[in-house]
């Protein structure tokens, strides 16, 4: 911690805990380098955040624990140096088998600059998931930062156990994970607006959903008193669909039309320029 300004470091982490208001949630357009998050923040975002998805793709690894953690610490540290907003980041389940090696690497992520962090339980027992985001929330409070830990399950978004069962499963859990220092609870995978009622009335702590295409809208999701909302890897998926456009047009066709519409190299390089 001793080359990262604390003070600063505070003050990001107190304005991300406060954009953080159940029924005027906190919208977050995923990126995963620096231009993304100049774009982003460019179009009005209030704060930045990595999607760990995104992030692995461009580093040429699979999601789901296939990137190196110094690696997407390192990606972290370029998005956090290229805006003045606070960012929080998509650390999957910590990139460490046990909680001890959670606690280090937010210590690694407050060195970084960011003051949040995603952290899922990964299918973990809860008090296991518990004891990883009590390790987190230990961390972050011995380093004098308080980041915004925000505790995920997947129990919706892959269908785990009985359909019955799913919404008590994951209130049990996100209960589980303020308890023990979780600041935000991430479920991603629920869409119906009554499960998501049933969350914000059950768990007392910010809601965040993923968002996409047929998504309830930000206004919808507002006024059932979701806390936060995020694209999660959409932007990369777009992205590099744009890319595959025009790759294959220019190969099949020896066309470029699929380029129509992008931004300017004055527009991308001005981005740096400052």
């Amino acid at each position: 911690m001793t080359s990262v300004d604390v003070t600063s470091l505070r003050e990001k982490a107190r304005l991300l805990r406060e954009l953080h208001r159940p029924g005027e949630p906190l919208v977050l357009a995923n990126v995963w380098d620096a231009a993304g998050a100049r774009l982003v923040a460019a179009a009005g975002a209030r704060a930045v955040a990595t999607a760990s998805a995104s992030v692995c793709w461009s580093l040429g690894s699979p999601d789901g624990g296939g990137a190196d953690r110094e690696e997407v610490l390192a990606r972290t540290a370029g998005v956090v140096r290229s805006v003045d907003l606070p960012v929080t980041a998509d650390l999957e389940d910590g990139y460490a088998a046990t909680a001890a090696g959670v606690g280090e690497t937010v210590t690694a992520l407050l060195a970084t600059g960011a003051v949040g962090v995603n952290l899922e339980d990964g299918g973990r027992p809860v008090a296991e998931a518990a004891e990883r985001i009590a390790a987190a929330r230990a961390a972050a409070d011995a380093a004098g930062v308080p980041i915004f830990v925000n505790g995920r399950t997947d129990v919706f978004l892959l269908g785990t156990g009985a359909p019955e069962g799913r919404l008590d499963d994951v209130v049990e859990r996100l209960r589980a994970y303020v308890e023990a220092g979780a600041d935000g609870v991430f479920v991603p995978g629920v869409a119906d607006p009554e499960t998501i009622a049933a969350l914000v009335a059950a768990v007392p702590a910010p809601l965040n959903v993923l968002a996409g295409p047929g998504s309830l809208s930000v206004a919808e999701l507002a006024k059932l008193g979701v806390g936060r909302i995020s694209l999660g890897p959409g932007l990369a998926k777009a992205a590099y669909a744009a890319v595959r456009r025009a790759a294959e047009e220019v190969y099949a066709r020896g066309t470029y039309t699929a380029l129509d519409g992008g931004l300017t190299y004055p527009e991308l390089n001005g981005l740096f320029t400052d």
